[in-house]
């Protein structure tokens, strides 16, 4: 992994698990064990998710502008095909009182949140040389 993508992902890491143990600790003192699963469960989601977007891009950054494009919505229609099945296979196979279902929609929110900010906060520290259109780099 290029040293981009291990500032970004090692930025991003930090503040998603720091806000996954709080939602963890605290789902489970107010939900008690079905909110602990919630909580993990969202946990698990967010960050394969993401480790997915990671890695894509590593992929894509040596192809040309198409090839990348379309390899970004592939990954953003799998994953959202994945979500849809997984949150069906949740509803179907499960009962409310093992997963609560508030704490997984809690949880997933505010930790896709901290990723984010984590990945912008990073990104913006990093120092970028792109050639602008017309100068002779």
């Amino acid at each position: 992994m290029s040293s981009n993508e291990s500032k970004l992902l090692r930025a991003a890491f930090i503040p998603t698990f720091l806000t996954s143990g709080f939602a963890i600790l605290i789902s489970t003192f107010v939900k008690g064990f079905p909110g602990f699963l919630g909580a993990v469960l969202a946990q698990f989601v967010v960050i394969i998710f993401f480790i997915i977007h990671i890695a894509v891009s590593r992929m894509t950054r040596n192809l040309d502008p198409i090839s990348t494009m379309a390899m970004a919505l592939f990954s953003y229609f799998a994953k959202l095909f994945a979500l849809g099945l997984l949150l069906w296979a949740i509803a179907k196979y499960t009962d409310r009182s093992t997963i609560d279902r508030t704490t997984f929609g809690i949880t997933a929110v505010a930790l896709t949140v901290a990723w984010l900010w984590g990945e912008i906060a990073s990104f913006m520290k990093l120092r970028l040389h792109l050639p602008l259109p017309g100068s002779k780099e």
